[in-house]
């Protein structure tokens, strides 16, 4: 695996702020010329450094105002339960984020919907009936203080 310098880093933190910059302007930012600028974003999209590219959206002009986070309890965390909770969990579009937690509970959900009675539904018919789910607990997001 390639060791990041300093150019690296910089083309990575620029792209973090503004993902459509062209190579151009990237390599102006981070002090290269054109060529090795897009030499270096190839590698570090080649060796996965750099995943993907993607639009944030305004959620809230969306219509989907309610964020809740769910804490997760599974029945059995065997490998066999984590994989089928893991792969049930991607079929819920509602489901932002899904994280493995090592506390009291199993998973983290970030839950993003409409509102409270969508948030119930989502929760009832959905998430209630994942495999292994035992116990779910929720936080209703009041306010987002700092979201990337």
């Amino acid at each position: 695996m390639y060791t990041l310098d300093r150019h690296d880093r910089a083309i990575i933190a620029a792209l973090q702020k503004d993902g459509r910059m062209t190579n151009t302007a990237l390599a102006q930012t981070v002090g290269l010329s054109n060529t090795p600028c897009q030499i270096r974003l190839k590698r570090l999209q080649d060796q996965g450094y750099i995943t993907g590219f993607v639009a944030l959206v305004n959620k809230t002009k969306l219509g989907l105002d309610h964020v809740a986070f769910v804490q997760v309890t599974l029945a059995s965390t065997s490998s066999k339960a984590l994989a089928a909770f893991n792969a049930a969990v991607g079929t819920i579009a509602d489901i932002e984020q899904c994280h493995m937690i090592a506390a009291s509970f199993d998973y983290l959900l970030k839950v993003r919907t409409k509102d409270m009675a969508n948030y119930r539904a989502v929760l009832g018919e959905k998430i209630s009936t994942l495999p292994h789910v035992v116990q779910t607990s929720t936080f209703v997001v009041m306010e987002s203080v700092k979201d990337f």
